[in-house]
């Protein structure tokens, strides 16, 4: 089974993911990390220099080529779902799970790595509650398309792992 990690910019996506495979026992992947080994270059630097249309084709690619993967975790980058029927990929080829914060939270985890993120490295710190209000619910609409909603306040690793497994098990016997 794949499972598909989706969520805002500093939702957790990498770091729970890692855990999350770990207690599967499955492999990990970070689509983010993918796309700075094989390109060379950090998304922030290829943003500034190539575009955002150019990164989300190169993305939906990347994402693409997860589907020959088997017992993975794949955490996308923040905006993956939201572009080029990418939600509707995901949905058909694993297992989605949104990790939802409130906006205010994500704010405060996102103050002081702004720099390294290509869509607030510009904003005063004053900007940043209203930008990421506006841009989460723009975004929420394809979040909440995925399988399972875990809310990252709980983070309540040993029960998302057990929703997992029951999935698993009803998809198992679905063949």
């Amino acid at each position: 089974m794949r499972i598909y990690l989706v969520g805002y910019m500093a939702s957790g996506k990498s770091r729970l993911g890692q855990d999350l495979a770990a207690g599967l026992e499955y492999e990990f992947l970070d689509l983010d990390d993918i796309f700075e080994e094989r390109f060379h270059i950090s998304i922030l630097d290829f943003f500034d220099k190539y575009g955002e249309t150019h990164f989300r084709q190169i993305e939906q690619r990347l994402l693409f080529e997860t589907v020959s993967l088997k017992n993975t975790v794949i955490a996308t980058g923040g905006g993956t779902p939201c572009f080029l029927d990418n939600m509707s990929f995901i949905r058909d080829h694993g297992l989605s799970v949104y990790l939802y914060w409130p906006a205010e939270a994500l704010a405060e985890r996102l103050i002081q790595v702004r720099k390294k993120r290509p869509l607030i490295k510009n904003l005063a710190p004053g900007e940043m509650d209203e930008f990421i209000q506006k841009h989460l619910k723009e975004r929420e609409v394809f979040y909440r398309q995925a399988d399972i909603l875990f809310d990252m306040k709980q983070k309540d690793l040993f029960s998302l792992i057990n929703r997992i497994r029951i999935q698993e098990s009803i998809d198992d016997s679905s063949f």
